[in-house]
């Protein structure tokens, strides 16, 4: 009898284990879909936006180009002015570049981290 009751437990302790890992693998799955499609949708729309504002800041540039050009009676000059001013802005984001990172490392960290 002591034998039969030993068998039974075990064969319950094992299908209690079985449930587990089948929960826990379901539970994860869910997780990883989750954490997977919330880069796809950011990559989606930063993809979007990123589009958008290159546009915009490419059409905002010749058009500066452009008017600067006129005022200095030289369309040259006003590309160059234009071009200089990304220059300068490109050696500001350089220096900069390290203070840049924390905010991004901690929102990354927030969205990879976040609970289900």
């Amino acid at each position: 009898m002591a034998f039969e009751e030993l068998k039974e437990s075990i064969s319950e302790a094992e299908a209690s284990a079985k449930s587990y890992i089948d929960s826990s693998t379901e539970f994860y799955k869910l997780k990883a879909f989750k954490l997977l499609m919330k880069g796809v949708t950011g990559f989606a729309q930063a993809a979007f936006i990123g589009i958008a504002v290159v546009l915009s800041l490419l059409f905002l540039s010749v058009a500066a180009g452009f008017w600067i050009g006129a005022e200095l009676e030289n369309t040259a000059l006003g590309f160059l002015c234009v071009g200089g001013f990304y220059i300068l802005l490109g050696i500001l984001v350089f220096v900069f570049r390290r203070s840049l990172v924390k905010p991004l490392m901690a929102r990354f960290s927030e969205l990879y981290f976040e609970e289900i």
